[in-house]
């Protein structure tokens, strides 16, 4: 079973943004971030998760996500992204995002786990630190899906 902690923050909505994982399978243990210039807390959050799934280099693997963006786990647990999906997305945020995710999510099986955000759950607690110093950090990358929606 692989497990994966992911967190997103911005300062500003949008503003400066930046993202956290920890991966653990096994003894293994892979901890990824990167900061964007501008971006909102949701991207971040969701492409925690995209990012999180994308480093995995097996498929079928029962993986667990925990996350604090209810957002993103009630998607898809309320099924509203294979709505979105059949809309073509019509009016939603975010739809160069969820887009990536079908397919990263498809090719494992996944579950996802609520946590409440600063509460001291350590790998989450991890997680919201890679984010927010990312979001900091000297060399921010360009959201382009985000840039080019909001042009």
């Amino acid at each position: 079973m692989v497990i994966i902690y992911t967190d997103g923050a911005s300062r500003g909505n949008p503003g400066p943004g930046g993202y956290g994982i920890v991966l653990k399978y096994g003894q293994h243990r892979k901890e990824l971030s990167e900061g964007f210039r501008k971006t909102t807390n949701n991207r971040m959050e969701l492409l925690a998760v995209i990012k999180g799934l994308e480093a995995l280099n097996r498929d079928g693997l029962d993986v667990t996500i925990y996350s604090d963006s209810k957002y993103v786990i009630e998607a898809i647990e309320k099924g509203w992204l294979w709505g979105w999906v059949k809309k073509g997305f019509k009016g939603k945020k975010n739809p160069d995002l969820w887009q990536r995710f079908i397919p990263a999510y498809n090719r494992q099986k996944v579950k996802f786990r609520w946590v409440k955000g600063h509460a001291g759950i350590p790998e989450n607690e991890r997680c919201d630190r890679l984010a927010v110093q990312s979001a900091e950090g000297p060399n921010l990358l360009v959201d382009e899906g985000f840039e080019a929606q909001s042009n």
